[in-house]
């Protein structure tokens, strides 16, 4: 009987056969993350310049004290926390809504609410900046005209502008959080909804003390990614003021500030303390909130 190889006896191995499965991922982690990460990291120490760099020590984080950089980390939170409060009860209600037994043409909404998810930001943002645009034959000019209202400069005032970030981030990532939780709603028994209606409970008791609770570790998932989400915006600002240029910078992101950096004025120094300010606030945020879910703690 002919002895088998290494090779084969590798392939057969249940003891391997996990890490051959995790193998692409892992490859994938450490040669466009990690290294990206740690790369970041050190660049943001050194002053780099062409094919050289030079370690100049903590000089790059100045960047702390530009007014510029500030607004843009003001910025950023604000529409993090802002949208992180839009996001996640109106998909919520949303999703319960079509969740409902009652609800007729389920299928057709779920579909028709998910479609701009699919829109390019690129397509998203130019048509949002036509609909705010400063011609009386925009879309929203046209609107306050039928109160006898005269053209708006939307995009030149602070409030208007930020109404315009969150219809547009609203438009465009509803759906999909709405999936998410009809997906964890789909999970929960309908038992309980039938124990709790001959026991005489409401529709809002049912989704107060049902719902919500059971719902939890989507809404913590949700809540994780558009805290990333929120602190990432840069496309939408960038598309909506056609550049990454906003009277007085009220569009200007964290990441936009990054992008100014590293690929308008090419300091890749001070753009690698960007990203790495940037890495540090996200990772703590999310931490925290998840250490306040409960998620760190050992079930009993």
């Amino acid at each position: 009987m002919k002895k088998k190889s290494f090779l084969d006896k590798f392939l057969y191995s249940k003891k391997a056969a996990p890490y051959v499965f995790i193998a692409p991922f892992l490859v994938t982690f450490l040669v466009f993350f990690a290294y990206s990460i740690v790369s970041m990291v050190i660049m943001s120490f050194q002053k780099v310049a062409g094919g050289s760099a030079v370690f100049i020590g903590m000089d790059n984080y100045k960047i702390l004290n530009n007014a510029v950089f500030i607004k843009s980390l003001k910025n950023s939170i604000f529409y993090t926390v802002v949208s992180c409060a839009l996001m996640i009860p109106i998909p919520l209600i949303m999703a319960a809504m079509l969740n409902s037994r009652n609800m007729k043409g389920r299928a057709a909404f779920r579909s028709i609410l998910f479609i701009p998810a699919l829109t390019s930001v690129v397509v998203s943002g130019v048509v949002f900046r036509l609909m705010f645009g400063e011609l009386e034959g925009s879309f929203m000019n046209e609107l306050i005209s039928l109160w006898g209202k005269g053209p708006f400069i939307w995009l030149r005032n602070p409030v208007t502008v930020w109404a315009a970030l969150f219809m547009l981030c609203l438009w465009r990532w509803t759906g999909v959080n709405m999936m998410y939780y009809l997906s964890g709603l789909q999970q929960i028994p309908e038992d309980l909804y039938e124990s709790a209606s001959i026991d005489g409970a409401t529709m809002m008791q049912k989704f107060r003390y049902i719902t919500i609770p059971l719902i939890k570790p989507t809404t913590v998932y949700v809540l994780t990614i558009s805290i990333f989400g929120g602190m990432a915006m840069f496309s939408e600002s960038y598309m909506l003021f056609n550049g990454n240029k906003s009277p007085n910078n009220v569009g200007t992101t964290l990441v936009g500030m990054l992008y100014r950096m590293g690929f308008e004025q090419n300091n890749i120094g001070i753009a690698s303390a960007i990203g790495v300010i940037f890495l540090l606030i996200v990772l703590v945020v999310n931490v925290v909130q998840l250490f306040v879910n409960g998620f760190f703690r050992k079930e009993k």
